[in-house]
């Protein structure tokens, strides 16, 4: 059966022929974005919700949506999704943050000039018949130092537009390195140096706890005087009030919002002051750019449904079409280790570790880690998935860490996975063949080579004759049919480990009768999705 998906803000007919165009089935209705009670009565029959920004995705809403995999924003901003929520239900969110860059950019390029000659005063008085001309004194974006909070995708295009018009930049970023910065254009700097130097301060970073009011009022007293601030970022940023008041005061000659902290805005400290020019959230608002996430957020939905990929997540990592292709069997494999795990610990985990060695430690590694951690978090929750398996991990105060190696050992790659808890320490390895098959090639350090299949048995003995026949015996006479059958010991007369492929799930009468034999510490029946 085809995905279905609704689309249930106003999307361009073209974008919704994406979907139709690939196969998926689709339902066009704008104007459930408006209406909550509707949209929670209709969600549970989708696949995939493609919104803009008048679609509310509340808890509510996403209690209802049992067959949801992905929400898209046609956008960037997910304020009106409730993230931690969705990464909980195991809901991918995806966004488009490179549809409306260039408008983004161009827009605060916009509002630096207008600020800095005064254009929406001068117009207006124009307009009015006064011919006011000495009354508008600009000041020059050339030989200028431009300050970016936040140079990433939108930064990035300020930066070059702005070295075009001959400023000098500078950035703050502490999330990234100074060699990356200067590939952009920029200067990296701290943020009380980039106080102290901009003339112009532009503001392109997300808001986060660690963001919200960065340009607070202790920040902006920092600021040189004069400066001219421009947001068209996020509200929230800057202290409305507190630069209002600088404002007022001329130590900040002027100002440039298309973003504030309650939106829609009716009231703000900055309204009416003859020195800010303030837009109504128009950052994205071109024919160019609402075409263009329309267009990348139908695509993206698409391919997550159809073939796995994995584009502009929010809640959970990227993963390209061709990296699906190649990693596939590997998420398979650290999915089946981590339910191993899983089915075996009976204790609380305090820690995860996971070792990628050879080849596959220069692959998508966040999305295997997320993988091998849904495995274990599936013993604790059966709808648990890679989205929300970290999440649920977090809460639990598990502490997850990796490793990655080249190769060094008989495999060109193979995934370890260890568990911590109070009692002890729990560890598989796996790796996967030529065949693009999965195998088990080591647990508690014993080595074997087993086939994963959907039903498996495990038992631990010591290395002693009659395990093979007992295991055999009491599995052919229940008419339980062994698949497969590995044996590993650490070393002779010392600890053996047995793991059954069978075809059929092993009873609690067939395990009594097993256990009855006196011949076995541990015996476990597992359960592996090999679909």
């Amino acid at each position: 059966m085809a995905p279905k998906v609704l689309v249930s803000d106003k999307l361009s007919e073209t974008a919704v022929q994406i979907f139709r165009d690939r196969g998926i089935d689709v339902d066009f209705m704008p104007e459930l974005g408006k209406d909550k009670e509707k949209l929670a009565e209709v969600i549970g029959q989708y696949d995939g919700l493609a919104i803009r920004s008048a679609t509310k995705v509340t808890p509510t809403i996403l209690e209802k949506a049992s067959r949801l995999k992905v929400i898209g924003r046609a956008g960037i901003g997910t304020d009106n999704i409730d993230k931690d929520a969705a990464s909980k239900k195991g809901v991918i969110v995806m966004n488009t943050p490179f549809g409306n860059m260039v408008t983004t950019a161009e827009h605060a390029i916009a509002m630096m000039f207008a600020v800095a000659r005064q254009i929406p005063e001068a117009s207006a008085s124009t307009h009015s018949g006064k011919w006011e001309k000495s009354k508008f004194m600009g000041v020059e974006l050339t030989n200028k130092t431009l300050g970016i909070i936040g140079i990433g995708n939108i930064g990035s295009v300020v930066a070059n537009r702005a070295r075009a018009l001959k400023m000098k930049v500078i950035a703050y970023d502490p999330t990234m390195s100074e060699e990356k910065v200067a590939e952009k254009g920029a200067e990296k700097v701290d943020l009380d140096t980039l106080l102290a130097r901009s003339d112009f301060i532009t503001l392109h970073t997300p808001l986060l706890d660690s963001t919200r009011n960065i340009l607070g009022r202790k920040n902006l007293a920092k600021t040189k005087p004069g400066v001219r601030i421009i947001n068209c970022a996020r509200g929230g940023l800057v202290d409305e009030a507190a630069l209002a008041e600088l404002l007022k005061s001329g130590h900040v000659a002027g100002a440039g919002f298309d973003v504030f902290e309650v939106e829609p805005a009716t009231d703000s400290p900055l309204f009416g002051l003859p020195n800010v020019v303030c837009t109504p959230h128009l950052g994205a608002a071109t024919s160019e750019a609402q075409e263009n996430v329309a267009l990348q957020v139908a695509e993206q939905i698409s391919d997550y449904l159809l073939t796995g990929a994995v584009t502009n997540a929010l809640n959970m990592p990227s993963v390209t079409a061709e990296e699906a292709k190649v990693m596939g069997p590997w998420i398979k494999l650290a999915g089946h280790l981590g339910a191993f795990i899983g089915q075996m610990t009976d204790e609380p985990i305090k820690a995860i570790n996971i070792l990628y060695d050879g080849v596959v430690s220069t692959m998508n590694l966040e999305a295997l880690t997320s993988a091998a951690v849904s495995g274990i978090m599936k013993s604790v929750n059966p709808e648990v998935n890679m989205v929300s398996a970290p999440l649920i991990a977090k809460e639990r105060g598990v502490r997850i860490s990796t490793t990655h190696q080249d190769k060094s050992g008989a495999f060109e790659g193979y995934i370890k996975l260890t568990v911590v808890t109070d009692q002890r320490e729990r560890s598989i390895g796996g790796t996967v063949f030529s065949d693009g098959k999965p195998r088990f090639i080591q647990i508690k350090g014993i080595n074997i080579d087993a086939e994963i299949g959907r039903h498996m048995l495990y038992t631990t003995n010591r290395d002693e004759p009659g395990i093979i026949g007992a295991l055999g015996h009491t599995m052919g006479e229940n008419g339980v049919n062994i698949a497969n059958f590995t044996l590993g010991r650490s070393s002779e007369g010392s600890e053996a480990i047995a793991l059954l492929y069978v075809d059929a799930k092993v009873s609690d009468e067939v395990i009594g009768k097993l256990d009855a034999t006196g011949k076995f510490q541990q015996i476990r029946p597992l359960e592996f999705d090999v679909s």
